[in-house]
């Protein structure tokens, strides 16, 4: 799922987004809450009338934004108060009021409230966020089913799925107490939260590969903010389904392009007199007309077409990459395709 934070894929346009095959976007219901607000978006129609998206959309519930808001905000029992990072108002999200703001947002997919625990920390530190993020569980599930029962006539979820989120941190013991406790909870699907927050990639694929085979096989598996191509193939290796990451849009506009042989810096000396594509083997609309010589002018040079092009570029490469995954899977040859991947692709191969 390309992040569309704030209801936009940063540099594209949505027809952009259609013609690279994008399915689904990712939308942030803590952005959203401060601007435009989400009272205005329902009463649009919401999220899709609003951004003019018909396909589906996934919204956050904001707990991973206010975690990363260390120090104007505080966690209590009730849920998170914080100051805005936009203009510092004061604001009170808790599993009921972040379940009501994406019921207004109209999302296809909606995420449980819990409380991101940071990396490091110790057991007892994970044990106590992970069982915060238990009872809020079941308070977010509990107003959901409220709001689909009709319990306000101004809010309603009709057609939405609610995901659960594990946590747990990088302890084992942790993470299968929190599958059962999420799992008992009844959601429609389940998500591995509180990863790719500081811990080794290693450590990071280790955890949610546990974690994604204690969950129920006939749900989708949804790995939260991940991540490198190479995260992916692992991650699926071990079952997840589904990933959103930033890295694709943000490392685009930071002159990073992602190739089959692994990431290079658009912006470096020696592509200046570069006229190959940024990747020989990609058939992206960038590839198909730009060489690395024009890209990296254009970076260079603070021209906004530099942003576009190198996310129209990235985002192809992920959106390819799982749909190579996905042939692989269903003609059976997944390990010989994860195999070819790592020795083609190396994340250290930078340039």
């Amino acid at each position: 799922m390309p992040v569309g934070t704030s209801g936009t894929v940063k540099a594209l346009l949505h027809r952009d987004l259609e013609d690279l095959g994008v399915e689904i976007l990712l939308a942030n219901a803590y952005h959203l809450l401060l601007r435009p607000g989400d009272a205005l978006i329902g009463r649009v129609g919401g999220l899709h009338r609003f951004m003019g998206w018909s396909r589906p959309i996934l919204t956050d519930s904001g707990g991973y934004q206010v975690f990363s808001l260390s120090d104007r905000r505080t966690v209590d029992e009730e849920g998170v108060s914080f100051r805005s990072h936009l203009d510092g108002s004061e604001h009170l999200l808790t599993p009921e009021r972040s379940t009501e703001i994406q019921a207004r947002l109209g999302a296809d997919i909606v995420m449980a409230f819990d409380e991101c625990t940071p990396y490091p920390v110790t057991a007892q530190q994970a044990r106590e966020s992970m069982e915060l993020t238990h009872r809020w569980a079941k308070r977010s599930r509990q107003r959901f089913l409220e709001l689909r029962d009709g319990a306000d006539e101004s809010v309603t979820n009709l057609g939405q799925a609610q995901f659960g989120i594990v946590q747990g941190s990088v302890f084992p013991d942790l993470r299968r107490e929190s599958v059962e406790a999420t799992v008992a909870v009844g959601f429609e699907a389940y998500a591995i939260g509180g990863l790719s927050v500081g811990e080794s990639a290693e450590e990071m694929i280790d955890i949610a590969g546990q974690t994604a085979a204690w969950l129920p096989p006939d749900r989708p598996r949804y790995l939260m903010g991940v991540g490198m191509p190479d995260d992916l193939v692992e991650a699926v290796a071990r079952g997840v389904d589904m990933f959103d990451c930033v890295l694709p849009t943000r490392n685009a506009r930071n002159g990073q392009l992602f190739t089959r042989s692994g990431p290079i810096n658009i912006k470096a000396a020696r592509f200046a007199e570069d006229f190959d594509p940024p990747d020989p083997g990609c058939e992206c609309y960038t590839c198909r007309n730009f060489s690395r010589a024009y890209l990296r002018h254009l970076y260079i040079a603070n021209e906004i077409s530099a942003s576009s092009l190198n996310t129209l570029h990235n985002l192809h490469f992920y959106l390819d990459t799982m749909r190579r995954i996905g042939e692989a899977i269903v003609f059976g040859s997944f390990e010989t395709f994860r195999q070819a991947f790592h020795q083609t692709f190396s994340r250290r191969r930078q340039v």
